[in-house]
């Protein structure tokens, strides 16, 4: 059985001050690509996954929309994600 998945998480430090945007993505069990806003762009952790990295770091409007995540995700769904 074959499985993809992703695991999107909103880190907040500060309330919303500070947020970090963290992007897994995951092949049969293992990481192959991860997304960090604190990092500003996607790196590759198997061949595969350097080429999914390489070739999303290159199409400006796919990053724009990631970058604009921590604001239209993270920040928006805040006090959704707090007790």
């Amino acid at each position: 059985v074959l499985q993809e998945m992703f695991k999107g998480e909103c880190r907040f430090i500060n309330g919303t001050e500070e947020v970090r945007l963290v992007v897994r993505n995951f092949y049969n069990r293992l990481q192959d690509v991860m997304y960090d806003s604190d990092v500003g762009h996607h790196v590759g952790f198997t061949p595969y996954g350097e080429k999914v990295a390489r070739a999303w770091n290159s199409d400006p409007d796919f990053m724009e929309r990631r970058r604009a995540e921590v604001d239209t995700v993270c920040r928006h769904n805040y006090e959704l994600s707090t007790p």
